[in-house]
């Protein structure tokens, strides 16, 4: 749970640390996963519980990814879910998951997705896509129960994973979205959010 170096530049995100969540938006898919901030070791946190449930809080942004491609956060699995068949219907659940929306055309349903996930499995692919749409690809950081309970430290290049896993040359985002999520599989999960932001390098 670090906070952002002083040498880069970085745009702020989420400040779950201050508890600030104000900006953020919850979408339902499915019941209505509950999230709320605790404090762990004299640190706000964003906890997250889903009991069969699919909900996610989502935050417009405008990132120019030029000039901040880095995103960075903090997440920890308190209760991992069962190993899935993440490329089924009744799989498609995580226990931590990172959305950025990228807008690809003027029509609303122009977006398309990268979705950093916390997969269930031990030994997952690189990637896959989304197994209830075609405008999403699933990203795997960590795998199975992962030290679970252990805060993990994540670094991604958004601008060359655009790229990568969506063949798309696209320098802004306009959205991102957290989720703990178990409708499909009946399960049960807790995850905790750390403060999320991009950075330079």
């Amino acid at each position: 749970m670090d906070q952002p170096l002083a040498s880069r530049q970085t745009i702020e995100v989420g400040r779950f640390s201050s508890m600030q969540i104000n900006d953020w938006r919850e979408k339902s898919f499915f019941g209505n996963t509950q999230y709320k901030f605790i404090k762990v070791k004299n640190r706000y946190v964003l906890q997250a519980t889903a009991q069969k449930s699919a909900s996610a809080l989502y935050k417009p942004v405008d990132i120019n990814l030029q000039n901040t491609p880095y995103l960075n956060w903090s997440w920890s699995i308190i209760s991992a879910l069962p190993s899935l068949n993440e490329q089924s219907k009744p799989g498609d659940d995580y226990a931590a998951r990172i959305y950025v929306v990228v807008k690809t055309g003027l029509a609303p349903w122009d977006k398309r997705a990268l979705n950093y996930v916390w997969s269930s499995n031990e030994a997952p692919l690189e990637s896959w896509p989304n197994v209830f749409t075609d405008k999403a690809v699933m990203i795997p950081l960590r795998a199975g129960k992962d030290s679970a309970g252990v805060w993990q430290m994540e670094k991604v290049n958004v601008l060359e994973d655009i790229k990568k896993y969506l063949r798309l040359d696209v320098r802004k985002i306009e959205g991102i979205a957290i989720m703990t999520d178990t409708d499909n599989s009946g399960s049960f999960s807790v995850a905790h959010y750390g403060d999320l932001y991009f950075s330079s390098h």
